[in-house]
């Protein structure tokens, strides 16, 4: 059979020892459940047991002792795109998430999104929990009555990655512009609405319930978008710079039509 006499007479030896291993690292697991293999050997070493480490390491995966790492998720890169006024309503629309606690230490959302035109706050949706399915929700509601955006800027948060935004975005034919990860300044417009709601609002009250959290930004929300001065907007709220912007179109249209 061409097999040669030793390997054919070969028994393997039964291996001592194994068994003290094993309850030394079943100890180490029950008292450090977050403890690794290089943890538990440097403790075996400090002990100074005279066990070779891929003898242990053996005995280690045997016993199902691995930590389970959670794989890091790789995002895209994306495509790095400077930060331009649209010229007209609804053609760009940047929304992200801001976080804060009430007074007894719940913590709550709010969903906020800023057309970039004249950089109206059309939505502050404050909740405990703002799911995808939620957020789609909220989109629609604004849609109703300013319609859909050409296309919708945003970060990688998972609810912005999920199938759920997705197909939604796809139905209503509005494209999904992904920041690159860790430059928020390229969603500049309403990470700098987000840091005036904080100072006015989030900062400056203490927050009973989140019915008070609703009452207080929907009377702040009003006057951002209706009295207060905004630089970048020759010193016009929101509101009023595209009610100035309109007539000059019109009566730029009205002045080509007499001539």
């Amino acid at each position: 059979m061409a097999v040669s006499k030793t390997a054919y007479y070969y028994r393997s030896k039964k291996r001592v020892g194994d068994a003290e291993i094993e309850v030394c690292l079943k100890k180490l697991a029950d008292d450090h459940k977050r403890w690794g293999f290089d943890k538990m050997m440097m403790r075996f070493k400090m002990d100074e047991k005279p066990w070779n480490h891929k003898r242990v390491y053996r005995i280690y995966c045997e016993l199902g002792l691995n930590l389970r790492i959670k794989p890091r998720k790789r995002i895209p890169k994306g495509e790095a795109k400077a930060l331009v006024q649209p010229l007209r309503p609804n053609l760009c629309w940047s929304v992200d998430f801001m976080s804060d606690a009430l007074s007894c230490g719940s913590r709550f959302r709010t969903f906020n999104i800023v057309d970039d035109y004249n950089r109206e706050c059309l939505l502050i949706e404050p909740s405990i929990s703002l799911p995808a399915v939620r957020v789609t929700q909220l989109l629609d509601e604004v849609a109703v009555h300013r319609g859909y955006p050409d296309v919708i800027r945003t970060d990688h948060g998972p609810e912005f990655e999920s199938n759920e935004f997705k197909q939604w975005a796809k139905k209503r034919g509005v494209m999904i512009h992904f920041i690159q990860p860790g430059k928020p300044a390229q969603n500049g417009y309403v990470e700098r609405f987000n840091r005036t709601y904080r100072e006015d609002v989030l900062d400056m009250n203490l927050f009973n319930n989140l019915r008070e959290v609703k009452q207080i930004t929907r009377k702040w929300l009003v006057s951002y978008n209706t009295e207060r001065p905004h630089q970048s907007l020759a010193g016009l709220p929101p509101v009023q710079f595209a009610d100035m912007r309109m007539k000059q179109l019109t009566g730029e249209g009205e002045n080509s039509t007499l001539n």
